[in-house]
């Protein structure tokens, strides 16, 4: 199952190089050397740079006599519908579908780089996966116009009407989930969420981390879904386990901004906003402040000499490991076969093995 899943991942990294080499390709009429020296600056060498770099986790480490040689391979879930319903090599497939769920693939690739350009202005961050951000590089005007531009891009490159029409939900699901994101970070939400009651808390943190997390998980596979025309029971299924898995994720995330051995160099990092679910968490027992003008070594403090900080972290990590359990399940139950469900495994547990190791590791510092 591993070299079938290799092998769609190094088609893909395939396809997305011959969209780069294209851009160069295409050329821009007789506008002059000058005109073009300048494009291959401010937009073709940034797109290639968003595009080709910033790897991040590799569910498929690489491996010079396997498909895709020494490139870093991430499969996708768009091949994962494809193979889940029009079969594995070898099986009677369908030519179109097969071309519209690579060209699919690329599009979904292009957002996902386009939204980690746009985030990363948006948080400041200057480094994403130990490499210098796009606006870190570029500058700020660039890589939002880089930004937008793919985004234009990946939808125009999807070509099927069906899955555009899909990409462009989750376009605007996406920055619906940043605009809440974004809105954590204001005095106006801060201030309501400090003296908000528990049950709300959790509302707004799950309401964001759906659109903007759960949207990472969901795109993919119902762009895909869209494009094979699958039945609208197994898209509502999997749409509702992409969710699950995409609130394990921010979860993860979450904790890891509180635990130095899995967060890092970014432990700590998001704590300037109120959306950080531990932070939330323990809002019940007395609250810092009722102000709005919590400081990041403030909620830093608070956060860390609270004296239910490692029960709340243990019981927020077990509800992750639960959420990925479930997703995996309903996943599973709409696979064809067991090579299908092997192939999402595959998939999926680039992230997923990091949820359960952190659980454990938590329960053993607790001696739970």
């Amino acid at each position: 199952m591993e070299k079938i899943v290799r092998q769609d991942a190094a088609l893909l990294e395939d396809d997305l190089r011959a969209f780069v080499d294209a851009l160069a390709d295409g050329g821009e009429g007789d506008e002059g050397e000058v005109y073009a020296d300048a494009l291959r600056r401010t937009l073709y060498a940034p797109i290639e740079d968003a595009l080709g770099s910033k790897v991040g986790q590799q569910a498929l480490p690489p491996r010079p006599d396997a498909p895709g040689g020494t490139a870093p391979l991430r499969p996708s879930m768009v091949y994962w519908a494809y193979r889940n319903y029009r079969g594995f090599p070898g099986e009677l497939t369908d030519a179109d579908d097969f071309a519209a769920i690579r060209r699919t693939a690329v599009a979904v690739r292009i957002l996902l780089k386009a939204a980690v350009a746009l985030d990363d202005i948006q948080d400041g961050s200057a480094v994403r996966y130990g490499e210098p951000a796009l606006h870190a590089t570029h500058g700020v005007p660039i890589a939002l116009n880089t930004g937008a531009w793919l985004v234009t891009a990946a939808l125009r490159h999807a070509g099927q009407p069906a899955a555009v029409a899909a990409l462009l939900e989750s376009v605007g699901r996406g920055f619906t989930g940043q605009a809440g994101d974004l809105a954590s970070r204001t005095d106006v939400t801060r201030e309501a969420l400090l003296t908000a009651p528990h049950a709300d808390r959790v509302r707004f943190w799950e309401s964001v981390a759906a659109l903007k997390t759960g949207t990472l998980f969901w795109m993919p596979l119902d762009a895909a879904l869209a494009a094979l025309g699958v039945r609208e029971r197994d898209r509502e299924a999997l749409a509702d386990a992409m969710r699950r898995l995409g609130l394990a994720s921010q979860l993860f995330n979450d904790l890891t901004d509180v635990v130095p051995e899995f967060g890092g160099a970014n432990t700590h990092e998001d704590f300037d906003g109120l959306g950080n679910r531990v932070f939330l968490e323990l809002l019940d027992a007395e609250p810092p402040r009722t102000d709005a003008n919590l400081s990041s070594a403030d909620l830093r403090s608070y956060v860390l000499t609270h004296p239910k900080l490692d029960a709340t972290l243990l019981r927020l990590a077990a509800d992750a490991v639960e959420l990925k359990r479930a997703a995996k399940e309903t996943v599973h139950s709409v696979c064809r076969s067991p090579y299908s469900a092997a192939y999402f495994d595959l998939t999926i547990d680039r992230k997923g093995h990091l949820i359960d190791r952190l659980h454990r590791t938590l329960a053993e510092r607790s001696g739970a």
